[in-house]
């Protein structure tokens, strides 16, 4: 009964039809290629087995490789077939006319191949896919019914990927319906509190790239810089030389700066004085540090008017900046072309905490642009970007919502802060009482706290058309209640505006789009006596809520399809019936078993 284990593999071995034992390979790395002209409806393949194929796939740049197979997120190269093909929405087309950097789907770029030319796609910019690639030699056949296609990655490498079905990229979210009724129930299940900002930092690439700083060249002193636009640090808004100009990002920025000694500051001070904001140079680009002596690296700061230098007459100081605005001319990769500066100037009197609000203003401007002036800028296309201003529309002209802002000493300033979509913000000023009738006070603090013209709608996506009435959503507003403040003599003023914007994202989860579902003015009143109060405190308060609701998962799970080789028992079949005709064979079926479990066991 003593059976070795070889002699029994061997007994097992033969027990199993010819239609499942393993068919050898005439070619073990004759993977089969398929034909640009094939298309994506190419047969699957079909792994090799390890005895005729153990090498392990070699990396390819892009992919991550663990054991036989290599996932990844997007297609891999090929530089015969545009593999990103324009999608039918622009997510980061937001000037019309000009071709954005970065967005692989712009049709004003007119690129046939976006990679080519820009150093990566914005997320959005190209179609979403899954594929999954390993390397050809462990091909045999294919099966498989999913599209693939065989490519060369940049070491030579021949990989053979799948496009895998993904049915999460193609699920959509839907949209809530937001009214009067239900606002205050889905600000309070969605709301929270949120006043987070995030800081990114880029390595300077060989060439600007939108964000960049720009470097300046000092020729008095031999030294590299970056052109500095000031701006206000803490609560009282002091100026803070340390806020570098970006590339192509036009900005505005307001501080304020305090004096102890305005007599010996006015004509000292570098901030003061005019000719300190254009005796540098700009460097087109930054290979420019590389040959500083070469000057056509280098682009001369232009006045386009004389300004005075400080002057110090009697108990005034005349002629100080309180105005800086540049103008640069940019040509794509060629960098900067061309910088202009303008001044505004002021007169300040000589006296113990003199103060000075200065604003500098930075814009750019495409060399190739025409007199004509474009559309404006949109915040989306079609849905909001986060940071983007939100677009408000007061009977057809559309403009944006904005918040108060202080002046250096606090009072409130006759410009304004834009409302950044999802960006919760709060801003106060002192505002200074007129002497005059209650309804005319009311009047004014209305129009104090929601800026002029008062928004009547906003717009639904950040490529809102204002002569489309059906892309904007009216306002909701709740003013002060008057009749519940028992006081004759009193005025009551609103002195809190609070902004709550409801919003959500719609569309593919791939490629979501967010859109403002509705929003609200809420107005909070003070009851003042007439002629006793000459100064009053206001805020204002804007507050995104996200009331996205997530799509459910697909309720039906795969099923495991569990296949056995063809006539699994036909062993035990012909023990069985060989021991119906012979008693001599009724033995044979417990043996046969016998020799099956002591091959299980060992």
């Amino acid at each position: 009964m003593c059976t070795s284990p070889l002699v029994l593999l061997q007994v097992l071995f033969l027990m199993i039809p010819e239609g499942v034992r393993p068919q050898p390979s005439s070619s073990p790395s004759g993977a089969v290629s398929t034909p640009p002209d094939l298309g994506p409806g190419v047969q699957g393949e079909t792994l090799q087995s390890s005895s005729e194929g153990t090498g392990t796939p070699r990396a390819v740049p892009g992919l991550s490789t663990v054991g036989p197979t290599v996932v990844t997120p997007s297609m891999p190269d090929n530089r015969t077939v545009d593999l990103f093909p324009a999608l039918p929405i622009c997510v980061c087309d937001l000037t019309p006319g000009t071709c954005d950097i970065n967005c692989c789907c712009d049709r004003d770029c007119y690129l046939i191949h976006p990679r080519t030319v820009f150093s990566f796609c914005l997320p959005g910019s190209v179609r979403s896919s899954s594929w999954v690639c390993v390397d050809n030699s462990l091909i045999f056949r294919s099966n498989s019914p999913f599209p693939s296609r065989i490519f060369t990655d940049l070491n030579g490498i021949r990989q053979f990927c799948v496009h895998v079905n993904n049915s999460k990229l193609n699920y959509f979210q839907e949209l809530q319906k937001v009214n009067a009724s239900n606002f205050q129930a889905l600000a309070t299940e969605f709301g929270g509190k949120s006043f987070t900002s995030t800081v990114q930092t880029k390595s300077p690439p060989p060439f600007y790239r939108a964000g960049d700083p720009i470097l300046t060249y000092f020729p008095e002193w031999s030294l590299v810089s970056l052109l500095k636009q000031p701006s206000g640090l803490g609560a009282g808004g002091f100026c803070t030389e340390s806020n570098p100009a970006v590339f192509l990002e036009s900005k505005s920025t307001t501080c304020a700066r305090f004096f102890k000694n305005l007599a010996n500051s006015c004509t000292l001070d570098p901030a003061l004085n005019a000719a300190s904001y254009y005796n540098f140079t700009v460097l087109k680009v930054p290979a420019g540090t590389t040959d500083l002596q070469n000057t056509k690296f280098q682009v001369p700061v232009t006045p386009v008017s004389q300004a005075s230098s400080p002057l110090l007459a009697g108990n005034t100081c005349q002629n100080v900046v309180s105005q800086v605005v540049y103008e640069i001319e940019t040509n794509g990769t060629s960098g900067i072309q061309k910088v202009s500066v303008s001044f505004g100037q002021a007169n300040l009197t000589v006296e113990p905490g003199a103060s000075l609000q200065q604003h500098f203003i930075i814009r750019f401007r495409a060399s190739q642009s025409t007199a004509a002036s474009l559309p404006a800028p949109r915040s989306g296309n079609p849905g909001y970007i986060v940071g983007k201003p939100l677009l408000a529309l007061t009977g057809d002209v559309s403009h944006s919502i904005t918040l108060l802002q202080s002046q250096g000493d606090g009072t409130c300033s006759v410009r304004r802060r834009e409302v950044q979509f999802g960006v919760n913000a709060m801003s106060g000023c002192k505002l200074r009482l007129k002497k005059m009738g209650c309804s005319h006070l009311q009047q004014e603090m209305y129009q104090t706290l929601h800026g002029r013209p008062r928004p009547e709608h906003v717009a639904i996506f950040g490529d809102a058309d204002s002569a489309q009435k059906g892309e904007w959503t009216r306002i909701l507003s709740r003013n002060c209640n008057v009749s519940a403040i028992h006081c004759a003599s009193c005025c009551v003023i609103p002195v809190s505006l609070e902004i709550q914007v409801l919003w959500a994202y719609i569309g593919l989860q791939s490629n979501p789009q967010a859109h403002v579902s509705g929003a609200r003015f809420l107005y909070q009143c003070q009851s003042i006596k007439d002629s006793k109060v000459t100064e009053m405190s206001l805020t204002t308060i804007v507050t995104f809520v996200d009331i996205t609701q997530k799509p459910e998962p697909p309720r039906g799970q795969p099923r495991t399809d569990w296949k056995l080789p063809f006539d699994f028992f036909f062993p035990f079949k012909v023990a069985f019936s060989k021991g119906v005709h012979s008693q001599k064979g009724s033995v044979s079926p417990i043996l046969v078993l016998c020799f099956l479990l002591l091959g299980v066991l060992s």
